[in-house]
């Protein structure tokens, strides 16, 4: 009897060893996955804050880190001999990438690598193809028999700038209209005569 009693209570201390070892068990199972999922919440929580961050709202695709470079070029866009005025309220400062700001609407300011000026204009609203510039209101100047667009880079005619980067110091005409080259040439004078405002 006392052996029965003995193995008896050997039994339970076993099973009771096994129990306490499988709680355990548990206990450290859900203690990991607690660990392990903090640990997720936290990166997903790190990454969502690096994004925001490094990457302003807004940002156009391929651009690098916003504030990585400050360049600066002048702009202009002549539509039938006349001078579009980016210093209306209506064109300053739409995205902090790139913009015209200051009241100044000759100066394009660019504060990211990567970013073009075809992401310019369509923060602008303006739209921009190798063929058309049309106005926020709609109004078309597309070429045609009788008038072209024309895009000029520091006097150089170019068949696009809508992938076109500046760099600091670059001169940049728009014209439509039927200009012979002498009337080319007076705007160009009139943007290289432009004064870069470098403050912002």
């Amino acid at each position: 009897m006392g052996k029965k009693s003995r193995e008896e209570r050997e039994q339970k201390r076993e099973s009771y060893a096994e129990k306490r070892i499988k709680e355990k068990r548990k206990f450290t199972l859900i203690a990991g996955g607690i660990i392990a999922g903090v640990a997720i919440v936290i990166g997903i929580t790190g990454y969502i804050f690096y994004q925001n961050t490094y990457t302003a709202p807004g940002a156009p695709p391929g651009a690098g880190t916003l504030g990585d470079e400050h360049e600066h070029a002048a702009m202009k866009v002549m539509i039938f001999g006349d001078e579009f005025d980016f210093s209306s309220p209506a064109f300053q400062v739409k995205n902090s990438y790139i913009h015209f700001e200051n009241h100044n609407g000759e100066t394009v300011h660019r504060h990211a690598s990567g970013v073009t000026l075809g992401f310019l204009f369509s923060t602008l609203k303006i739209g921009l193809t190798d063929e058309c510039f049309i106005f926020p209101d709609k109004r078309e100047f597309c070429t045609s028999e009788d008038y072209s667009l024309k895009f000029y880079i520091n006097h150089q005619k170019v068949p696009s700038i809508l992938d076109f980067v500046l760099q600091d110091g670059d001169r940049i005409l728009i014209s439509y209209g039927n200009e012979n080259s002498t009337q080319i040439e007076e705007q160009l004078a009139t943007i290289d005569a432009a004064i870069l405002d470098r403050s912002g």
